[in-house]
């Protein structure tokens, strides 16, 4: 090696080593560039690999949690771009791991943009949420209050207010399980919701009732079997928040229809936190020889119109996640 490319692989090492008093760097070092396919967090036994598209940001942080998903330990941003995908891998990361992004870019709603970094964002492609969201005007991309609206930009974290998104092990022993293929002329639909079928059932121990696992309970399928159906249709199960006008009544969302992860089961249908619940509820039925249907609406989420909170979708990219009125991209369709 040549006296000038020592010093060079010297100096590029030098640059590699982590300093001890700064974490952030430490974890910023060992990232890699990653793949910008699949979408979302996915564990391949080695690591995480984070894919987040955004056609408009101009830099994304993946934040880093504690287990409780209370403490942000860190901020890293991703190094790579490809196809308007940001995204990066973290070597040594695992399932279990509590994050949520911070998209950087314009805040130009009268054009579609509302990025704002002080806003923590849910995955829209996490598998697994931890905690619920706790309203507050931190909330908000815009200063509630403030004389110019939804146009104004609020500089509070929304960090303790959101849920966090878990990188989840994918692996679950389906067995013998089959897809139930029940041909249209035949097919006589139930539609039930988790928690209001399960709730009061007497053959649910009352700790897994209002759940998925309650849900799998053998006299409950049973009981629908002898209905004579053969599809149970599922209310939406994806995971939601409960409106704050709602909340303000002493009311809660109950049919869950305002999603706001559309790949992750809400928590409060997992008896013991589990993802696994959701794939034993779905196995059982199908053993049982029923089809089952999920009911899902896309055509709106709980970030709600120009007024509501910046929680996901709004945050990573507004203008290609929603659609927006023609001659002012402010306002939404």
């Amino acid at each position: 090696m040549s006296t000038s490319h020592a010093k060079a692989a010297k100096d590029q090492d030098a640059k590699q080593q982590p300093s001890p008093k700064d974490s952030t760097e430490q974890v910023t070092s060992r990232i890699r560039e990653g793949l910008p396919f699949p979408l979302g967090a996915n564990w391949d036994g080695l690591g995480v690999n984070f894919a987040l598209f955004s056609a408009n940001a101009t830099k994304v942080e993946l934040c880093l949690f504690d287990s409780s998903g209370e403490v942000e330990l860190e901020r890293i941003e991703l190094p790579e771009y490809t196809d308007e995908i940001f995204h990066g891998y973290l070597p040594d990361a695992h399932p279990g791991l509590i994050y949520g992004y911070r998209v950087y870019g314009p805040y130009d709603p009268q054009n579609g943009h509302r990025f704002n970094h002080n806003k923590l964002l849910i995955d829209p492609y996490a598998k697994q949420l931890v905690g619920q969201l706790k309203w507050s005007e931190a909330l908000f991309g815009y200063t509630i209050g403030h004389e110019d609206g939804d146009l104004s930009f609020d500089e509070r974290d929304s960090a303790p207010f959101v849920p966090k998104s878990k990188v989840i092990d994918p692996a679950y022993t389906w067995g013998r399980d089959q897809r139930v293929n029940v041909p249209w002329d035949k097919t006589i639909i139930y539609e039930t919701h988790v928690r209001g079928f399960t709730m009061r059932h007497p053959a649910v121990p009352e700790d897994l009732r209002g759940t998925f696992s309650g849900l799998r309970n053998d006299e409950v399928i049973e009981h629908i079997r002898k209905l004579g159906v053969t599809s149970v249709e599922l209310l939406p199960i994806h995971a939601f928040v409960n409106d704050q006008h709602l909340l303000q009544k002493g009311m809660t969302n109950y049919w869950g229809y305002n999603s706001i992860a559309f790949f992750a089961p809400d928590p409060r249908y997992l008896a013991h936190g589990k993802i696994a619940e959701f794939k034993e509820m779905i196995a059982h039925l199908h053993d049982a020889g029923l089809e089952v249907i999920l009911d899902v609406v896309y055509n709106h989420t709980a970030e709600g119109n120009e007024l509501g909170p910046t929680l996901s979708m709004r945050g990573i990219d507004n203008a290609s996640y929603y659609r927006l009125m023609p001659d002012d991209k402010r306002f939404y369709i």
